[in-house]
């Protein structure tokens, strides 16, 4: 399994709300039977006299704490879970369908659940080998009970823990927070690189005659999850073929519907032309090295994280609800973002081959995108709120001085509609003029923002890299 194949499961693997509980579960399966056996090895003398320690009670005792334990247990997860799911249905209908994917993911709740469950299968477990006098041998698993009730205390403290964590998880500002630092990690996972003072040079075009073939989505309908780009341009040098995917990572892709486009690369001469006709092209191979799932993730999407984000700030701006204090919240985090994303290199979507021909071109959101993804839809919603209008003049403004030169026509093309939507969003000068001022809060006297500090490459002296 490739690194990525490997980075797509683990990321599937933790947004499963039964993984970490059924891990959990096993092992305390395992504890109990091992834990039984030790009870069986220890001499009996030993245990009498750690009885200060260890459970001291006889069979009935012991049935008794491991059944109230168990049930118990069953309640708690039960209530776990039932508390989960009026919090998943509160964030979906308050914040955004998207964010459930975020309470999912939480390590919190599914470790919570994953102690309740393992505390009850173990004193399940535990009540088997419990042995009354009247049997062939009385057997009271002194060390196993005891740690039943260790198990308890710690379960007792995960729920307190559970309470709290879940009332704070539900506020906007939190979710908010989680997806932004999600974003942030995809951000310096995807785009590593300063980037220079020069844009990019022109870069070759795919032939202009009709592709040789079409590889298709054979399988199940689904989201691009994720494209394996260094197994691509290697089945392209072997087999001497320019590739162009059709579709970004997040888009959806029905069934039999086209997902490359590819030529054969034509040789100098007739037989070296006649030579690469012959060869079979690797379709099934370039449709495998696409990743599908029914949502989308931010293994390669690191857009995906501005759309909840933007989604948000949406929904808080909608009348039914009327906030626009969290579509201000929405906008420091898309700030933040798009200030790291401004200094940072955004890969070609071409990879060429020694001679200069084109092995693979696959499409990705470029500055343009993430700037009028962040900022379009919520400039629409936003303009009639001052708060809003002034938090996003506010944020334009940090950006053109961060931007390189070559990176300053959409933050100018968003300080233009900005402000024809102020003009039309308000009836009085005075309103408009109050709404045009730049504010890090959204209100408050007008501050203008403060100078770009120096990034990291320029306090330790790297030159910049040239894109």
């Amino acid at each position: 399994m490739t690194s990525l194949r490997m980075a797509a499961f683990l990321d599937r693997l933790r947004s499963r709300l039964w993984f970490i509980p059924g891990t959990l579960a096993i092992g305390s399966a395992f504890l109990a039977f091992t834990l039984s056996g030790l009870d069986r090895l220890v001499d009996q003398s030993v245990a009498s006299s750690l009885s200060g320690i260890l459970f001291s009670g006889g069979p009935d005792s012991a049935r008794l704490v491991l059944s109230t334990i168990a049930a118990a247990m069953l309640t708690f997860t039960g209530l776990v879970f039932t508390v989960t799911m009026l919090v998943l249905q509160l964030a979906s209908a308050q914040l955004s369908p998207r964010v459930m994917r975020t309470f999912l993911r939480d390590r919190v709740n599914q470790g919570v659940q994953g102690v309740f469950i393992a505390t009850f299968l173990y004193a399940l477990l535990l009540l088997r080998d419990i042995r009354s006098p009247a049997d062939a041998a009385g057997f009271v698993p002194s060390i196993a009970v005891t740690v039943a009730y260790l198990l308890v205390v710690a379960s007792v403290g995960l729920f307190v823990v559970y309470v709290h964590h879940m009332a704070q998880a539900i506020r906007a500002a939190t979710v908010l927070r989680s997806v932004g630092d999600e974003t942030r990690q995809a951000i310096r996972r995807l785009y590593p690189e300063s980037v220079g003072d020069e844009p990019q040079p022109p870069l070759p075009s795919l032939p202009e005659r009709p592709a040789d073939a079409v590889a298709v989505l054979d399988h199940a309908p689904g989201v691009i999850t994720s494209v394996d780009a260094e197994a691509l341009v290697r089945l392209a040098a072997k087999h001497s073929i320019s590739v162009e995917l059709l579709h970004m990572v997040g888009d959806f892709v029905p069934t039999g519907a086209p997902l490359f486009r590819v030529w054969r690369l034509q040789g100098k001469g007739d037989k070296q032309a006649a030579e690469i006709d012959e060869v079979q092209l690797p379709l099934e191979a370039l449709a495998r090295a696409v990743q599908t799932g029914t949502e989308r993730t931010m293994t390669q999407d690191a857009a995906f994280g501005f759309r909840q984000i933007v989604d948000i700030a949406e929904r808080a701006l909608s009348p039914g609800i009327n906030d626009p204090t969290t579509a201000v919240q929405a906008l420091d985090e898309l700030h933040d973002l798009l200030r790291r994303l401004a200094r940072r290199t955004i890969p070609s979507p071409m990879r060429l081959a020694g001679d200069g021909s084109v092995l693979l071109r696959m499409p990705r959101p470029d500055w343009d995108d993430y700037v009028s993804l962040a900022l379009d839809e919520i400039r629409l919603f936003g303009a009639g709120s001052i708060q809003v209008a002034r938090r996003l003049r506010y944020l334009l403004l940090d950006l053109k001085d961060v931007a390189p030169s070559y990176r300053q026509a959409p933050i100018t093309r968003q300080l233009r509609l900005l402000d024809a939507a102020l003009a039309s969003s308000y009836e009085f000068r005075e309103d408009r003029r109050t709404a045009a001022k730049p504010s890090p809060s959204g209100q408050g006297p007008e501050e203008a923002p403060t100078p770009a500090p120096k990034s990291e490459e320029d306090q330790t002296g790297a030159s910049p890299t040239t894109v």
